[in-house]
């Protein structure tokens, strides 16, 4: 009796314990296929989101942040208050002053700081601003967006940005070979060059060798050589091309044009050419020989034309990663102008050169020793020849991008 009971027990324990099986395969299947039902909504939201630019994160493009900082002792053989009223002859001539923003005065020097902010903006659009502040005034030096994903090689910036006019113009003091302005971009442009509210367009042909071809239209503020901005009166227009010949050798050239209105409401057109060689002779140093010429025709009446040219050349021998060295030689080589206030005084071959030694403790800092030779400046009614010696100091922090060489 006992063993038919124990036995019953058993067959029963053994059913219930199939029933739970039973059911407890049952409940899996169900949350496999809820679980399918799941990773398939998910796969087609996150699809949805990818191809939707309203769902783009915002959060994931903080903007990165630089600052950049500049001073400098100088030494100079001519006083502060006759320096700040110096003239170029044809380009700066008195009562008009030379506009001073950097190494101004005999001693120290705070030049100038730059705090630049950049961001992706969204999958078709990039963004950068640099706020240029000096111990006068904070100013917007560029404030633009530019295109990122646009079809067939092509590239829109709008703004206000430096234009791609030759070679050094759309570069930052900072980032410059030598610490003053040439001559022909001082006298053509002033020291913030081409710099102006307006709409940039650029194309890379689909070649093996890299050419460009860029415009631009912009409001024609600069005074220098522009100035009527009754409306936009600025064109610009350029070729930029380079090629390595072998592993070492890289030429790159350019050419510009600028077309636009002066002040007295006639046509200024200024026409440029560039080159830069760079031999790089191993892993940490390299030779670059950089030029560029401008040339300009300014008309002031319908029978007066002013045709004023200049070039600068330098050369540049980088030791290794810390050390530098440079000598430039900049040229006023033609001044077909109105010279009449300069009677007495020999206005031919204003020229300067200069000489330079770098020292990078680090790719964010930079220690320049230079000294020149400038005769291209009147002083008091009489043609000066200035020597100088100065020391800058250059600090870059944060995010920075690389620079062209």
């Amino acid at each position: 009796m006992k063993k038919r009971i124990i036995l019953s027990l058993l067959a029963v324990s053994s059913l219930y314990a199939d029933a739970q099986i039973d059911t407890i395969k049952e409940q899996l299947e169900k949350q496999k296929e809820a679980t399918s039902k799941l990773e398939a909504k998910l796969n087609t939201l996150e699809e949805k989101s990818t191809n939707n630019s309203a769902s783009f994160s915002q959060n994931a493009y903080l903007p990165d942040m630089a600052f950049v900082f500049n001073m400098s002792a100088v030494g100079r053989d001519v006083n502060n208050d006759d320096y700040a009223s110096y003239e170029l002859p044809g380009f700066i001539n008195a009562p008009q002053k030379p506009d001073l923003p950097f190494n101004a005065n005999r001693g120290f020097n705070f030049n100038y700081a730059e705090v630049s902010l950049y961001s992706v903006v969204d999958p078709y659009f990039e963004a950068l601003a640099i706020f240029h502040i000096s111990p006068d005034e904070l100013e917007i030096e560029e404030a633009y967006v530019q295109t990122t994903s646009l079809p067939y090689s092509l590239k829109i910036k709008a703004g206000k940005f430096k234009s791609n006019f030759g070679r050094l113009n759309a570069q930052h003091q900072h980032i410059w070979n030598f610490d003053s302005q040439p001559l022909i971009y001082k006298g053509l442009f002033g020291p913030d060059g081409l710099s102006d509210a307006g709409i940039q367009l650029q194309w890379v042909a689909p070649t093996d060798t890299y050419v460009m071809f860029g415009s631009e239209a912009m409001q024609g503020s600069n005074d220098m050589s522009f100035g009527d901005t009754s409306k936009n009166n600025l064109y610009i227009a350029y070729i930029k091309s380079s090629i390595d010949v072998g592993d070492e050798l890289s030429i790159l050239g350019g050419v510009s044009y600028a077309h636009g209105k002066n002040t007295t409401s006639n046509v200024t057109d200024i026409y440029g050419v560039d080159l830069t060689v760079r031999e790089q002779i191993d892993s940490y140093s390299a030779l670059v020989w950089q030029s560029e010429y401008l040339y300009r025709d300014m008309k002031e009446s319908d029978t007066t034309t002013y045709r004023q040219a200049g070039l600068y050349t330098e050369l540049n021998y980088q030791y290794n990663n810390n050390y530098s060295f440079g000598v430039m030689y900049d040229l006023i080589s033609k001044n077909d102008t109105d010279l009449s206030s300069y009677a007495g005084i020999d206005t031919n071959d204003l020229d300067r050169y200069t000489a330079k030694m770098d020292y990078k403790p680090f790719p964010m800092s930079r220690l320049r020793l230079s000294c020149s030779y400038d005769r291209s400046k009147v002083i008091a009614g009489e043609r000066k020849n200035i020597k100088q010696v100065m020391l800058s100091l250059n600090i870059a922090a944060g995010a920075h991008g690389a620079h062209n060489y």
